[in-house]
């Protein structure tokens, strides 16, 4: 199921140094809607808007064909080898409600018609083509016919419009969830290291010192021990020795035992304060 083309040829008039755009009208005369793609031998020299879409019947689609600006002008004898295919396929009831793709997919060979249009270079001054032909008579009365284009020779031309020819693809930006970050430290985060490590210090010196003062309160208590043993032994070689001696004696040890056992508490007070300060 063919549409109508107007024009049959597309002519694009010199200088080429500069966008063209020519417009090309897709009319269905069919009963039913179709839907059709616009490929082309040269997409990156031509920008296609739309290039694929859906013509109810008796309906037409304006198609945008816009050639690219070129860095060196063609010799004024040279031909263009360019091409278009509009390609069409009928939209049958089970695919009403489908996309264009999945239409073209699904569509056999022979359901897809085919019909290539030609690419002319025209000069300056030489008049774009139009739908009649020299000989007065109008080019639609003689449809001619489809065409099975050759695999891999047509492509689909970019839809949107580009400014610049020339421009290649955006680079994309990177994923920074994925490179790995840098980190750089605020000075916030510096007085707080630095307020960190000196408190750190603070607190070893203070656990210096009182381990120091631990290792003195043993000592101390040790050397207590040792002369409560000592005065114990001295007691037992002057057990013989008279009741005066020995009472003044038992007097002396009393005073002495009375006073010993304060400083062993005070020492062992001390001792589990700083076990409790460490430990808990």
């Amino acid at each position: 199921m063919s549409i109508l083309l107007d024009p049959p040829d597309l002519g694009f008039k010199r200088p080429f140094n500069r966008e063209i755009c020519q417009v090309l009208h897709l009319t269905n005369n069919n009963p039913d809607a179709v839907v059709f793609k616009v490929k082309t031998t040269a997409p990156k020299h031509y920008c296609v808007r739309p290039n694929s879409g859906r013509i109810e019947p008796g309906k037409h689609v304006e198609v945008q064909v816009l050639l690219q600006a070129m860095k060196d002008e063609p010799a004024p004898d040279a031909k263009c080898k360019d091409k278009f295919l509009v390609q069409t396929v009928a939209v049958t009831k089970d695919m009403e409600f489908a996309n264009v793709s999945s239409i073209f997919e699904k569509a056999t060979k022979s359901a897809i018609q085919e019909r290539k249009i030609r690419v002319t270079w025209l000069a300056a001054d030489e008049p774009s083509i139009t739908q009649e032909d020299t000989n007065g008579t109008n080019a639609q009365d003689d449809e001619p016919p489809s065409y099975s284009s050759p695999k891999g020779e047509f492509e689909t031309p970019a839809a949107g419009l580009s400014k610049n020819p020339n421009a290649t693809s955006p680079i994309p930006a990177p994923d920074f969830n994925e490179s790995v970050k840098r980190e750089y430290p605020t000075p916030q985060v510096s007085e707080n290291k630095a307020a960190s490590a000196k408190s750190s210090s603070a607190s070893s010196v203070k656990q210096n010192d009182y381990e120091a003062r631990l290792l003195e309160a043993n000592a101390q208590i040790q050397r207590l021990k040792d002369k409560l043993a000592d005065q114990g032994l001295r007691q037992r070689k002057i057990g013989g020795e008279s009741e005066k001696s020995s009472a003044g004696l038992v007097q002396q040890a009393q005073a002495v035992e009375a006073g010993v056992p304060v400083r062993i508490v005070a020492s062992l007070c001390l001792l589990s304060f700083l076990i409790a300060y460490f430990f808990f």
